[in-house]
């Protein structure tokens, strides 16, 4: 029997574990492993965050090269025995993502060798003009994954997370995020906003080291006599503060 899930005692709770995240020679060292024809797949997973149906659903008319921009209006779902296209749960599933210049050139190359022809052509096709299907694609991705030598416990989906914290690192806000995810509220882009600010720590770390280095080096004469001048500076000061 179907249950609501919001009347089932902690289904609206995420307990999940952190999901890894690629680098990016990682990402790029699984395009390369994986078919040719699936290359553009893993980059735009990563670096413009689409899910695998909204990538499988992806169609000639939705790429702008010149913009640089793919239009995410659609996804495919898979069902048992075959697949439907449909549109996205909400508004904010239907979105338009920034794609980085540096892989505009492949995208261009992909389309032109691998997508169907027409405004309406699929991006991404199998070998005989086949739809996307998680099922056979997976055993794809787990040789690409084995043969670049990624971790086991990395799934395709992890490329999407990786993109979205490279976003974050970039400097995107909460908002931005919101948008590329394609998402109407704020709790998944907090996630990567935190761990934007988590690395900003580390950053900060690195920072204090370099610093607390520079300050341990010998100093000249002319920085000693400055040194010296501000300490007086600042005693003088103080006494006349006390005398008063």
């Amino acid at each position: 029997m179907k249950r609501n899930p919001c009347r089932i005692k902690g289904a609206g709770e995420d307990n999940s574990a952190e999901r890894p995240v690629l680098t990016i020679r990682q990402v790029f060292a699984v395009a390369d492993a994986i078919q040719p024809r699936y290359r553009m797949l893993i980059l735009l997973a990563t670096f413009a965050s689409p899910r695998f149906g909204e990538l499988a659903a992806l169609r000639r008319r939705d790429v702008d090269l010149e913009r640089r921009e793919i239009r995410v209006l659609r996804s495919q779902a898979e069902l048992r025995g075959g697949s439907t296209i449909k549109g996205p749960k909400s508004e904010a599933g239907k979105r338009r993502v920034a794609v980085p210049k540096a892989i505009v050139g492949d995208l261009r190359e992909h389309i032109a060798r691998y997508a169907e022809p027409g405004a309406d052509g699929l991006v991404f096709v199998g070998p005989q003009g086949g739809r996307l299907r998680r099922h056979n694609f997976r055993r794809l991705w787990v040789k690409a994954r084995k043969d670049a030598k990624i971790p086991d416990d990395v799934h395709f989906r992890d490329l999407r997370h990786s993109g979205n914290e490279l976003a974050a690192e970039g400097g995107a806000t909460t908002r931005e995020l919101m948008a590329r995810m394609g998402h109407s509220t704020t709790r998944a882009a907090l996630i990567y906003q935190r761990a934007r600010r988590e690395r900003d720590h580390t950053i900060a770390d690195a920072m204090s080291g370099n610093i607390e280095q520079a300050r341990r080096r010998p100093q000249g004469k002319r920085a000693r006599k400055r040194a010296r001048q501000r300490g007086e500076g600042h005693a003088g000061g103080t006494a006349g503060n006390t005398a008063a």
